[in-house]
């Protein structure tokens, strides 16, 4: 009676090591709303003015950006990074609705948040994995 248990619990174990090799992990493919696509297709200039826009709109100050750029997708959010003349750095999270969250960069480490390292393509249009949504 103890043979078939044993050999019953060699092949469950088995089995569990098959099952864990046998999936492999899939891409996560992120979507973007409209409102988020459309700051990934503005000129520098202008996404430098809407960035502001959404610093102010938080209660924060910037007088003038001097460098922005796309970081990366988080959480269906999609993350910019503007660097403001008075050496403050920001990271806003764009929803799908338009909306904006602006946090200071020195802050992201702290949140276990992604740095604020704008991309090679500081458009973001160039990113991978990124569709439309419909």
């Amino acid at each position: 009676m103890r043979l078939p248990t044993i050999f019953g619990l060699s092949l469950l174990a088995a089995a569990c090591d098959q099952g864990e090799q046998a999936t492999p992990k899939q891409p996560e493919i992120a979507v973007r709303s409209a409102e988020q696509n459309a700051l990934h297709q503005l000129s520098d200039q202008n996404r430098d003015i809407a960035l502001k826009r959404a610093i102010l709109a938080s209660g924060l100050r910037c007088k003038r950006v001097v460098r922005s750029g796309y970081v990366t997708e988080y959480k269906k959010l999609s993350m910019w990074s503007a660097d403001c003349d008075d050496k403050r750095s920001w990271g806003i999270f764009v929803g799908a609705d338009g909306s904006a969250q602006v946090r200071p960069c020195t802050d992201m480490a702290r949140f276990q948040l992604p740095a604020c390292t704008i991309a090679a393509d500081p458009s973001g249009r160039a990113a991978r994995g990124i569709t439309k949504q419909g």
